[in-house]
């Protein structure tokens, strides 16, 4: 597997199936034809893309998402496949049944290592890391402190060094890009938690009884400032197709971990199946998979 990302916001365009290949047509003619088990995910931005129930369903067998877009250009919607692990049955069980106490280990465990990344991203982009590092260290059990918020507002104050910066206000070109990011790693964190055998329902922290995606809202928290360093090394402007293709690099760019060169995507597997192993087996403590900066 690739792990492609195919965004379609250029032209109108129509996706089928044929031969285990996703064929992609224009008025013209056929544009390209790419094998299912190389798609991360199909992201139709394009207001005119039409897809066939076949092509739905190949791209689920495959493992893959597909995203749809509202006509903001940002994504609205996902198809995820229905069974992607032999044992998923038992999984779910044993992942609905998760204590409270386990829960709130395991989001400790998240958020130290998001206000870590966070920490790596500022040292980065300014030379130091505004005191993030030590206050990782302090996150307790089920973050009672909120440490996440404290540092959230410390961290988007120093990355742009503009203290008028806010992440509701949809007028700034820079949320619309963050957004777009945090989306497909949104999509790529559901389809590995679906690939490990886990409900993406059933969450660790966050409990909206609308979203179906908490345990991926979960998950995906410490890979953010992946898609923040992206965006603050972008050039701020409207969410073209330029800036699409740069987002969508940098989630599937590869980093080296513990010695190894590693996709975002087998990084984001090899999390969701260490979460699911320690689920279980029992296990209080738990770590998801870190990334640094050591891009190849």
């Amino acid at each position: 597997m690739t792990d492609r990302i195919l965004d379609l916001s250029q032209q109108p365009v129509s996706l089928s199936s044929r031969g285990g290949l996703l064929v992609v047509r224009s008025a013209e003619g056929e544009l390209d034809s790419i094998p299912f088990v190389d798609l991360a995910a199909v992201v139709a931005s394009h207001r005119q893309v039409t897809v066939t129930q076949a092509a739905l369903s190949s791209l689920a067998e495959a493992g893959a998402a597909f995203i749809s877009c509202n006509e903001k250009m940002m994504p609205a919607a996902m198809l995820l496949p229905l069974a992607a692990h032999y044992s998923q049955t038992e999984r779910f069980v044993r992942q609905a049944a998760l204590a409270a106490p386990r829960r709130k280990r395991y989001w400790q465990a998240v958020v130290r290592a998001k206000i870590r990344a966070q920490a790596m991203v500022l040292h980065r982009a300014r030379g130091g890391d505004a005191g993030l590092l030590a206050m990782s260290g302090r996150v307790q059990s089920g973050d009672t402190g909120n440490l996440e918020a404290q540092a959230a507002r410390r961290y988007w104050t120093h990355l742009f060094a503009d203290p008028a910066f806010r992440r509701s206000n949809d007028e700034d070109f820079r949320n619309g890009m963050l957004n777009y990011g945090y989306a497909i790693l949104r999509a790529a964190t559901a389809r590995a938690i679906c690939a490990a055998g886990l409900h993406p329902s059933f969450g660790l922290h966050h409990a909206n009884k609308m979203n179906p995606f908490v345990l991926a809202d979960d998950l995906m928290e410490y890979w953010r400032p992946a898609v923040d360093w992206i965006v603050f090394c972008m050039q701020p402007g409207p969410l073209d197709s330029d800036r699409k293709r740069e987002l969508i690099g940098a989630i599937t760019a590869r980093y080296r971990v513990e010695g190894e060169s590693r996709t975002l995507f087998d990084l984001l597997a090899r999390t969701a199946q260490s979460l699911a192993l320690a689920i279980l087996s029992g296990e209080t403590r738990w770590q998801p998979q870190g990334w640094s900066f050591e891009e190849v």
